[in-house]
C-alpha cells in the first residue's frame, strides 16, 4: 500500500505542474496578441523647393587698375587707403611743372604759326589784283598762295600740340575712373611712374553689389532656365557663409555669357548679389543654395521611415483596421533628412515611423502621433 500511495503522490504533483505551466502560457500568449506600440506620421501635401549647396567664390562687378598716362615724378596721394571714392576723385597728384613748361612753349609755337599764316595772307591778296593786272607772274602769285596754304597747316599742327600738351598736363592729376572702394596704393610719394609700369599705382573695385561665381554641370543648366521661365517662384539664390551659415543675402542668377569648359562640361553660373553692407569681399569663397526643383504639393516621409529590400524602399503603412502592413514607394530628393515621395502613397495615410522593428505584416498596433527629436527636445525645456 505504501507504494501506491507514492504513485498517486507523483501523479498530482505532476498534474498540478502541469496546471501551473498552463497557467503561465495564457500571460504569455495574451502579451503576444497586444498591439505594438508605434509612432505615425499622417501625411499631408506641402510646398517643397529642392535646392543644393555649392562651393562659390566672390568677385567684384567692376575692377579698374590706376595707372600712370605720363610719366613723371608723384608728388601727392589724395585719398585714404580703404575708402570708398567717387568716380572722377584726384588720387594721385604728378609734378605738373614739366608739362606746364611744354604747354607754354606749344603756346608760343601756336602764336608764331599763326603770325606767319596772317603774313602770307596778306601777301596773297595783295599779289591778287597785280596778278590780274598781269604787272606780276603767275608764278610769284601762286608761290604766295603756297605760301598761305602751309602757313595755314602749320597753324592747324601747332594747335593740336598745343591740345596734346595740354592733356598731358591734364594726366598730372591720377582720377578714378570708377566708383568703389581703393585699395592700398601701390607707389609712394616720391616715385617716378610712366604708363609702361608693369604694376598699377592702386586698383579699385566696385562692390556694392558683387558677383558670386559658381561652377555647376551644364546638365541642370536647363532646368534651371526652365524654372525662370515658369510660373514658379523668382528662382533666388541664398548666400551662405563658408561655413553653411546664412548671411541673409540673396542672388539672381545670370544666364548671359555662360560658357561650357569642353575638359569637365562643367558651366560657370554667376550670380549678382546686392552688397549694401560690404559683408561680401572680393575672393571670399561662400556657399551658394541654387533652386533645383519646386513642388507645389509634395508628400514627405522622413528617412527613418523607409526600409529597404533587395533595393526596393517601402513604408509601413497602418490600415483602417489599424493594421500595419508594408508598403513599396519610389522616392526623389532627400531634403532635410526627408524624402519626397515619387509614388506609392497618398495624402491622409498614416506611416510608422517609429516602431518599425518590431513590425510583422498585418500587426496589430496602437498609434500615436510622432514628434520630431527638435519637437521633443523644445517641448522638454519648456516642461523644465
Amino acid at each position: 500500500m505504501g507504494s501506491k500511495q507514492r504513485h498517486l503522490s507523483i501523479l498530482l504533483v505532476g498534474f498540478a505542474v502541469l496546471g501551473l505551466a498552463g497557467c503561465d502560457s495564457a500571460p504569455q500568449e495574451a502579451e503576444t496578441l497586444a498591439p505594438v506600440q508605434v509612432s505615425v506620421l499622417t501625411l499631408k501635401a506641402h510646398e517643397l523647393s529642392v535646392s543644393e549647396d555649392l562651393p562659390a567664390r566672390v568677385g567684384a562687378v567692376r575692377s579698374a587698375e590706376i595707372r600712370a598716362q605720363i610719366g613723371g615724378i608723384v608728388q601727392r596721394r589724395l585719398f585714404e587707403q580703404g575708402a570708398e571714392i567717387k568716380a572722377g576723385t584726384v588720387l594721385f597728384q604728378i609734378n605738373p611743372a614739366p608739362f606746364k613748361a611744354e604747354v607754354d612753349s606749344a603756346a608760343a609755337a601756336l602764336q608764331r604759326a599763326e603770325a606767319a599764316l596772317a603774313r602770307a595772307r596778306v601777301q596773297a591778296e595783295r599779289l591778287t589784283p597785280l596778278m590780274r593786272a598781269e604787272a606780276v607772274s603767275r608764278q610769284v602769285y601762286d608761290d604766295a598762295v603756297a605760301l598761305r596754304e602751309q602757313a595755314a597747316a602749320d597753324v592747324a599742327q601747332a594747335r593740336a600740340m598745343l591740345a596734346r600738351r595740354k592733356l598731358d598736363l591734364q594726366f598730372t592729376s591720377v582720377d578714378a575712373p570708377i566708383a568703389g572702394r581703393i585699395d592700398q596704393a601701390l607707389v609712394s610719394e616720391g616715385s617716378l611712374v610712366s604708363p609702361t609700369d608693369a604694376t598699377p599705382m592702386a586698383r579699385i573695385q566696385q562692390i556694392d553689389q558683387v558677383y558670386v561665381d559658381v561652377r555647376q554641370s551644364a546638365s541642370v543648366l536647363e532646368v534651371l532656365r526652365q524654372q525662370v521661365g515658369s510660373a514658379t517662384p523668382e528662382l533666388s539664390v541664398e548666400i551662405r557663409g563658408s561655413d553653411g551659415m546664412p548671411l541673409g543675402m540673396h542672388g539672381r542668377i545670370l544666364f548671359s555669357g555662360i560658357e561650357v569648359d569642353a575638359g569637365t562640361g562643367d558651366v560657370l553660373l554667376r550670380v549678382l548679389v546686392d552688397n549694401p553692407h560690404r559683408r561680401l569681399l572680393p575672393g571670399l569663397y561662400v556657399q551658394a543654395r541654387i533652386p533645383r526643383a519646386h513642388y507645389p504639393a509634395a508628400l514627405s516621409v522622413p528617412q527613418q521611415a523607409v526600409t529597404r529590400t533587395a533595393g526596393q524602399a517601402s513604408v509601413w503603412v497602418v490600415d483602417a483596421q489599424g493594421q500595419a502592413q508594408p508598403v513599396p514607394v519610389e522616392l526623389g530628393e532627400l531634403v532635410a533628412r526627408s524624402y519626397r515621395v515619387v509614388s506609392g502613397l497618398s495624402a491622409g495615410q498614416q506611416v510608422v515611423i517609429e516602431g518599425i522593428e518590431r513590425l510583422s505584416p498585418a500587426a496589430q498596433v496602437a498609434t500615436r502621433p510622432w514628434q520630431p527629436a527638435a519637437t521633443r527636445e523644445r517641448l522638454s525645456a519648456v516642461a523644465r
